[in-house]
């Protein structure tokens, strides 16, 4: 038997945040600056899941971490602050306009100096990148049509006992839905299962804002 996770109402999740660690002013400014893009906006992580990636970089002592899917810099932001002393994060993007805003505001944060952002296509910049497992942590939230393919290139790249986490892993729900054949919900389950049965990790799904998989690279 399964113990199933509290249902959350929306006033339920609201409390859920709000007894998390506030965002600071730059984080609250970029919060809002992201909302005035409308409908894009939700391209951007929840601030509990934030304050996770934050978290758990420090509890790792994560020193170099790699993102695939920067958008506006917000989960760039939460990991490169729990790296330790020196650390470096590496994103890989391909919007001038989006990450424009994460520039700034990681300027006035003081750690834009910290962040290499390279700009086009993901797989070009992953396969353009050092074979050797170089990064303790990665994290992957962008295309999902590529998301198997981002995978593949990124395992190789997280040390022995690194942390790999991908967002959107339930695809609200519709990966669980036979009747949704969409390419898009095919990829994520696609990549679920593949994580499954990937003996290179260790791996579970963690119920915060749209499924997260945190992975441990054996």
């Amino acid at each position: 038997m399964t113990l199933r996770p509290t249902p959350l109402s929306d006033e339920l999740c609201g409390y859920l945040v709000e007894q998390g660690s506030p965002p600071d002013t730059v984080q609250a400014a970029l919060i809002a600056e992201t909302a005035t893009l409308g409908h894009e906006a939700r391209l951007q992580i929840s601030q509990d899941e934030g304050r996770f990636l934050t978290l758990l970089a420090q509890l790792m002592g994560a020193r170099t971490a790699l993102e695939i899917g920067t958008f506006t810099g917000y989960s760039a932001l939460a990991i490169v602050r729990g790296l330790g002393p020196g650390g470096r994060l590496t994103c890989c993007d391909i919007s001038e306009e989006w990450t424009r805003i994460a520039r700034r505001h990681w300027d006035t944060a003081g750690v834009g100096d910290q962040i290499d952002l390279r700009l086009g296509p993901a797989l070009d910049t992953l396969r353009s990148l050092p074979g050797e497992p170089a990064y303790d942590l990665a994290f992957i939230d962008a295309d999902y049509l590529n998301y198997t393919a981002y995978w593949e290139e990124v395992v190789p790249r997280v040390r022995s006992g690194g942390a790999i986490l991908v967002d959107n892993v339930l695809y609200h729900a519709r990966v669980i839905d036979p009747a949704d054949t969409a390419d898009t919900t095919q990829a994520v389950r696609d990549l679920n299962e593949r994580i499954r049965t990937d003996d290179r990790v260790e791996a579970t799904m963690i119920a915060i804002a749209d499924g997260l998989t945190l992975a441990r690279k054996r």
